[in-house]
């Protein structure tokens, strides 16, 4: 088993456990994916294993501090050295489910995140998942005002420091 960021031979696979995991007004598409690959693959964590990826992290870094719709298209609002990582995806192949692995990739992101000094990790998540986020030391900070989907989301923010 080994942690790495994603190569553009990888947008395939990333986009089918995508479209298994997420309802389709939910999950990106093979070009959102396909976008953000080749802005900032730095910001995609691939749990692999005997060659194939099991689950993956993905977003992007801004300065901005709250999760936009937007972002989740336009990886043009990527900023390399961006204050905030934000998490788009937490996604595990189904039949992988239930062994551990967005938990290894999340802790993974925490230490990445650190290293490059950012201030923290903020991400949107459905209420049923609020304390998976909280084991990490996440912060809910109430509904969201993204409709991503047409879903109800909370953000929940992991600031550095505290």
């Amino acid at each position: 088993m080994r942690i790495r960021h994603a190569v553009e031979n990888d947008i395939d696979e990333l986009t089918r456990i995508e479209v298994v995991s997420y309802p389709l007004e939910e999950g990106a598409s093979r070009e959102s994916i396909s976008k953000r690959v080749a802005v900032f693959p730095e910001c995609f964590w691939i749990l692999e294993e005997e060659g194939h990826i099991k689950a993956f992290i993905n977003g992007m870094a801004t300065d901005e501090a709250d999760l936009t719709d937007e972002m989740y298209d336009c990886a043009s609002m990527h900023k390399r050295d961006g204050k905030w990582q934000m998490i788009f995806s937490v996604v595990t192949a189904p039949d992988c489910r239930g062994k551990g692995y967005a938990s290894k990739l999340m802790w993974e992101v925490i230490a990445d995140s650190k290293k490059k000094n950012r201030a923290g990790i903020v991400l949107t998540c459905k209420e049923k998942l609020l304390g998976f986020y909280e084991q990490f030391g996440f912060q809910n900070e109430g509904i969201s005002a993204s409709t991503h989907g047409g879903v109800r989301w909370y953000q929940m923010r992991r600031e550095e420091g505290k």
